[in-house]
Formats: C-alpha cells, structure tokens, sequence
C-alpha cells in the first residue's frame, strides 16, 4: 500500500532523474540532457533567446561546486568503469585503494556511479574517510552510489570535469571506457602543458593498460607526438600500496617547493626592504647636520 487512501498502486518502478533541487520521473524527463540541447547545433534560432539563460545555469553548477567542495580535505580523484561488477579484480582494487587513501588523510572523489566508482566510495566510507560523487545528468540515469557521503549532481560534463581537476591533488585511473580515458587524457594534458602542477596520474590495471602504454611509447613517442619524458607522468602499478605512497611522495615534494619559493620571496623581500632603507638614509657626509672627516 502506498497510496494516502489505502488503495494498491498499480505502477511499476519509475525512472527518475534529479536536477539539483527538482526531481522528475517517467514522461516528466526530457528526452535530451542539458549538455546535448547546449551542444546541437540545429538549433541556432534558440540561441539568442535560451544560451543567455545557459550562461546562468552554468555559472550557477560552477558556484554551486565551489561553494560545496571550498572545505574539501586533500583530495584523489578515482575514475573506472560504471559498468565492473562488484567480484571483478579492479572493484576489489578500488575498494582497496578507496580505504588506503583515507588512512592516508585524503578524502575521494568519484563519479558517483556504480562499479568501480562504488567500490571506491565504499572503501573510503568503510575507513572513515570522505567519500564525495560528482553526478552528472545523463540519458541513462544512473543514479549515485549508496556509498557517497557529499554528493553534487551536475547538468554539464565541463563543471564537474573542473570540480574533479580543482579539488584533487591526484588522479587514480582504474580500468575504463571512453569516459575514464577522457578523463586521463585531460589529465595528462593539463600536466605536460603546465596547466596543473605535479599531479600525480596513476593507472592500475597492469594488464589493461599494457597495450595502450607501448602503443604510447612505440607509436606516438616514437614518432615525436610526445616528449621523450610525457611517458614519466604515468605511474603504472597493481600495487595499492604503491600507488598511495608515489601520491603523498609527490605531495610531500610539492609541499617542500611551495615553502621552499615562499620563504626565498619572504627573503627577497626583506634584502629589498633593507636596501631601500640604506638607500632612503644615504652616506653619512650626505646626511643632514653631518660635518667633514676632520672638522671639529
């Protein structure tokens, strides 16, 4: 019984999709997502009248993640596939790493989804971590994870990819499809272009991703596509262990050369201070009410 007059429903399980505050379910879903109707091009007599509107809607995820995530503890994002099941080697990998990460100090980040993103919220949930998805509006609702304990539901892939890159001090990429390689191709774009700085990228799943690592190496390396060392951005590793300590050594790294240029700037600027107070003062023969050497 589910109806307020006793009466047996007859409906089935509904569809639901949720956007931020509003929820919609069965012929109340849009058959586009937000990203599609912003990115169709056919449909250019709409854009002086809606994209305005767009404009603010997109703004409002941007404040809205900000706002939301500006508290975060050190961070790792964790990305694989939606579509792993619980028992598949890499689910047991996330949950690991998931629980490794939170012992070390830093909350995770996923996707929210199921399959490894699940695995790894629950590993960090389970050892009193943070554990955060980043949802995002898709034609086939997934919904998030029961494991997330901060969740935000985006309308645009391009907000939540920036929440992901902000708010993350690392990228731990598991087995995957499109979406997961997406996500590590931007990464490793952003770190040999210099737009983030060293941001550890570890991938694991020795097995799966040997062969797009020697296609990297043999293939786009070898023809000069990428720098003889873009290949040195990549740690590849089945060990969680591992993976968890080359991330605090980066951090740890990082941290040294941030207090090491905070203090050479600190240094910088008291030499600077002290000669422009010997320059303010002048020699002493030039100083007001001074005499000659030898005048009495």
């Amino acid at each position: 019984m589910n109806q307020s007059d006793g009466r047996q429903s007859d409906r089935g399980p509904s569809a639901v999709r949720h956007r931020g505050a509003v929820t919609l379910r069965n012929r109340a879903i849009p058959t586009s997502t937000a990203d599609q109707r912003l990115l169709d091009s056919r449909g250019r007599g709409d854009w002086k009248t809606k994209d305005a509107w767009r404009a603010l809607r997109i703004l409002s995820e941007f404040v809205e993640g900000f706002d939301t995530l500006a508290d975060l503890p050190p961070a790792v994002s964790v990305f694989g596939s939606a579509r792993s099941s619980p028992e598949s080697r890499e689910c047991r990998m996330a949950e690991e790493l998931g629980g490794a990460l939170a012992r070390a100090g830093f909350a995770v980040i996923t996707g929210g989804g199921p399959g490894v993103m699940e695995a790894a919220n629950r590993g960090a949930s389970e050892a009193g971590g943070l554990s955060v998805g980043l949802g995002i509006e898709l034609p086939f609702e997934q919904g998030l994870n029961d494991w997330v304990d901060l969740a935000i539901d985006f309308r645009y892939f391009f907000a939540r990819k920036t929440m992901f890159v902000k708010y993350a001090q690392a990228f731990v990429v598991l087995p995957g499809g499109f979406g997961t390689m997406d996500e590590l191709f931007e990464a490793l774009t952003l770190v040999q272009t210099g737009k983030v700085t060293r941001f550890p990228v570890v991938l694991m799943g020795v097995d799966y991703w040997r062969g797009l690592l020697d296609w990297l190496r043999d293939t786009m390396a070898a023809e000069g596509k990428i720098g003889p060392n873009d290949l040195d951005l990549i740690c590849l590793t089945d060990d969680v262990d591992e993976a968890v300590r080359h991330i605090v050594n980066a951090e740890a790294v990082l941290s040294a050369e941030q207090e090491a240029i905070r203090e050479e700037a600190v240094a910088r600027r008291v030499a600077d201070q002290q000669a422009a107070e010997a320059a303010s003062e002048g020699p002493a023969s030039e100083r007001p009410g001074s005499r000659p050497a030898g005048q009495g």
